[in-house]
């Protein structure tokens, strides 16, 4: 029997299982005391250095970037991915672990209505049909049944619900970017970005220099680097196993992962029609990206610069 797409499927499924800690250990975080934006400050600028160091001793050609390219990589990182980081967490403080990371899943339905509004790709029925499972799975992810659940979770839902899009906007120009530079590049010039703007707009390195538990240092390295670092790096690993398109519908694992560790170490409980909702989001992402593997321009699938798939879709927290 071949081991690399076994392999592959391991890796992908182990980088899920460390996103979806990662929310959890930031929801913990938060209970304790810490704000979102003290954890996406020292989240992105622990993993810039970290990239970049690693990056440095190993392959420091993936460092190089053209000086016409630099702007596009601040909006991606500067903008772009420092708004993705913060509505992402903030969500996570305001709602369930698993609600926020669920609605935030819809960020491949929005790409897919991004192309067919924008690129003239073709509206299919399998599309339509993804498009409608997310709205009613959203609806009922967010207790929409429910108006007084609905009315605690505004802002939660609100941010998270920005985030899906500010991820699907990172989606669309991160395809532009691995048409030229190596995905690693591409991620490393995204956190160097954001840690450029967390630095500059809030006082620098602020969040580094307040007084923490040894409880709290650990989680919040474990957010930066477990929870960061090595799952963009053990998916990327599975991407060059497995076909890209296999590797998001395994990295969909996240959501039903981080509604178990929520259940489990936060006590927070999804309810029934909840999870219903939380179904149907999931299966409007499967639709999407099995439809890609019959689609070699949706941009749900890309060829980076080495030439392999690159799926842009997946790794969203």
């Amino acid at each position: 029997m071949n081991q690399s797409p076994f392999r592959g499927y391991i890796f992908v499924a182990f980088a899920a299982v460390l996103w979806a800690s990662s929310g959890t250990a930031g929801k913990a975080l938060f209970s304790s005391g810490i704000s979102p934006f003290d954890l996406v400050q020292i989240r992105v600028t622990v993993s810039c250095l970290c990239l970049g160091a690693i990056l440095a001793m190993f392959r420091p050609d993936l460092l190089r970037i053209r000086p016409r390219d630099i702007g596009y990589f601040y909006l991606l990182g500067g903008v772009v991915m420092g708004l993705v980081q913060i509505t992402y967490f903030y969500s996570i403080s305001k709602i369930q672990v698993a609600a926020a990371i669920l609605l935030q899943y819809t960020s491949p339905v929005l790409v897919a209505i991004f192309s067919m509004c924008f690129w003239h790709e073709k509206a299919s029925l399998r599309k339509v049909a993804a498009l409608v499972l997310a709205v009613g799975g959203c609806y009922l992810v967010v207790g929409g049944y429910n108006l007084a659940l609905l009315q605690m979770n505004t802002e939660g839902v609100a941010a998270a619900l920005i985030s899906a899009f500010c991820f699907a906007v990172y989606t669309l120009l991160g395809e532009y970017g691995m048409h030229r530079y190596a995905p690693w590049t591409v991620l490393f010039y995204s956190f160097f970005c954001a840690a450029i703007s967390w630095n500059c707009f809030f006082p620098p390195f602020q969040a580094f220099l307040d007084e923490r538990t040894p409880f709290q240092w650990g989680m919040i390295f474990y957010v930066a680097i477990a929870g960061t670092l090595m799952p963009f790096a053990l998916y990327l690993a599975g991407v060059n196993l497995i076909r890209s398109t296999r590797a998001s519908i395994t990295a969909t694992l996240e959501p039903i992962l981080a509604a178990g560790l929520a259940f489990v170490l936060l006590g927070e409980v999804l309810e029934p029609f909840q999870l219903a909702g939380g179904t149907l989001v999931i299966a409007s992402v499967l639709m999407i990206q099995t439809g890609a593997e019959h689609d070699e321009n949706s941009p749900a699938t890309i060829r980076g610069k080495s030439g392999k798939e690159i799926n842009a879709v997946s790794g969203i927290s």
